[in-house]
């Protein structure tokens, strides 16, 4: 009982292990559960264009940084005859920058940059901000803003609803005296936005302007949208202008914040910038890889995807074994089939997923029935053991060559694959069945020999499932999860299911 309690205890051990890695690496890490999962991609081109005569050209454009929910991926940067350098600012944000002497008419110059949903959310920034220096109003509008806001404070209870009950006053029809009366014959989402930051500064209240994309497949020639952010104690809400909701709209990439600059061209006139936004799909794994790569994840630094794509390759295979063994240990242990060798239907499954299992099947029962037929000739030459083998290994390569000579001859390529299954084990089946026909006749060859076919095609199914290779190979640690299910069944001592009808008769006596 107590050796029971150890294998149970173990085996939920391991089980839990290896089921909280997965998961971690799943909801923790991104990678995906099933295979072919797919994950939008966006595309954001900023495109430059100015008008040049003659003297040195400097652009700067700010450039988008990782922020909560979205990633920043691939970047590229047109610099036809322009040097290009991306600068670092004080402030931690990021600008590029091109450089060119004598140059002249209109100049376009390009930025493409792809995003993608964030699994590891960057921390928001949380420092407290300096206070704000309040708008220089005229004796009037002064007069109006104190108005509106006092109307505004009497409604609100704290930041938060203060700030959405101010930009419901610039944006809901019908509009108060005193705010038609700031935002004047201008009624955009950017003014208002404006109009709302200096309220806010008159009002002590910490703010700074949001600009950024609503990301949406197929716009071109888009402008910045206008948010507004503000400091409430614990850190920064944003609010959307347009209809006065707090939070960052969904599907929206913030491309710079504050007062910085979105475009300074030196030298140049006319300037503007557009975006075009266009969206694609990649899988899912490999963008979560890159993310975790770029973080410095450690179940992700320390494992498999660590190694070259060789050993990777391999591995994707060497990962499919254990499925099998725990496949062999269902029949044996749980089922009582009987099999030629313990383990031989696994490298017979390996060699279908090689060959397809019908392809398979064909080749292994023409080989090991002509060397069994060859077999049973050499026995009257009385060899030893080894000689034996020795003589039936030399046969199934010969038999191994003749038939791909014949099946490439024939236009069936398939059957090449014949390459796939191990000559040795093939040639030691060969011996143990010719041994076994003569100690216990055709019938228990047929047994143990049909018995293989069936666990390694059981096996097969599993390991050739789609589903089964991507969870082996990208989350290895449910290797932790098969070692406790084999533990389980390890430890089984009653009944096997072709054993109830065996032993029927006694349970009936009872």
């Amino acid at each position: 009982m107590k050796e029971k309690l150890k294998v149970y205890s173990v085996a939920c051990l391991l089980a839990v292990v290896g089921i909280s890695m997965a998961l971690y690496k799943h909801f923790a890490l991104g990678l995906p559960l099933l295979p072919n999962q797919k994950t939008a991609v966006w595309t954001l081109e900023a495109k430059v264009e100015f008008e040049t005569s003659g003297a040195p050209v400097l652009v700067s454009l700010a450039l988008p940084d990782t922020q909560q929910g979205i990633e920043i991926g691939n970047e590229n940067y047109t610099t036809s005859g322009y040097g290009f350098a991306e600068i670092d600012q004080p402030d931690g944000s990021r600008r590029a920058q091109w450089t060119r002497r004598d140059v002249t008419g209109k100049q376009v110059l390009y930025y493409r940059v792809q995003v993608y949903p964030a699994v590891l959310d960057q921390d928001p920034e949380v420092h407290a901000p300096d206070t704000p220096t309040p708008p220089e109003y005229d004796s009037a509008k002064a007069s109006s803003a104190s108005a509106l806001l006092d109307e505004i404070h009497a409604v609100s209870a704290n930041t938060e609803t203060f700030v959405a009950q101010l930009l419901r006053a610039l944006t809901v029809e019908p509009l108060s005296q005193n705010a038609a009366f700031l935002l004047g014959e201008k009624r955009d989402p950017a003014h208002i936005a404006e109009t709302a930051l200096q309220l806010l500064s008159l009002a002590g209240i910490p703010n700074r302007i949001v600009r950024g994309l609503m990301l949406e497949d197929g716009r071109r020639r888009q402008k910045l949208v206008d948010l507004v952010e503000v400091w409430d104690k614990k850190g920064w809400k944003i609010f959307d202008p347009r209809n006065a909701r707090p939070g960052l709209p969904e599907n929206f990439i913030i491309w710079r914040r504050g007062d910085v600059s979105l475009l300074d061209v030196e030298g140049g006139h006319d300037s503007q910038v557009t975006f075009s936004i266009l969206s694609s799909y990649r899988p899912a794994r490999d963008l979560a890889l890159a993310s975790a790569v770029d973080n410095r994840a450690a179940l992700i630094d320390f494992s498999i995807y660590s190694l070259p794509i060789e050993e990777q390759t391999a591995f994707k295979t060497i990962l499919l074994v254990p499925i099998g063994t725990l496949v062999v240990a269902i029949f044996r242990i749980l089922i009582g089939l009987r099999t030629s060798g313990t383990f031989m239907p696994i490298l017979i499954a390996l060699a279908f997923i090689q060959t397809t299992l019908l392809w398979g099947l064909l080749l292994f029962i023409t080989v090991v029935g002509i060397g069994l037929y060859i077999r049973f000739h050499l026995a009257r030459l009385n060899l030893l053991l080894i000689g034996r083998i020795s003589a039936v290994v030399t046969v199934v390569i010969g038999l191994m060559s003749g038939i791909s000579i014949l099946s490439y001859k024939l236009g069936l390529n398939q059957i090449l694959t014949i390459t796939f299954f191990p000559m040795i084990i093939l040639s030691w089946t060969i011996e143990r069945m010719s041994i076994l026909w003569e100690e216990e006749g055709p019938h228990e060859v047929a047994i143990q020999g049909g018995g293989s076919l069936l666990v390694a095609t059981a096996a097969y199914l599993l390991m050739s499932n789609e589903l089964v290779a991507h969870l082996t190979f990208n989350f290895p640690e449910l290797l932790l999860v098969q070692l406790a299910l084999i533990l389980l069944i390890g430890q089984y001592t009653g009944y096997r299911l072709m054993e109830l009808k065996r032993f029927a008769p006694l349970v009936e006596d009872r």
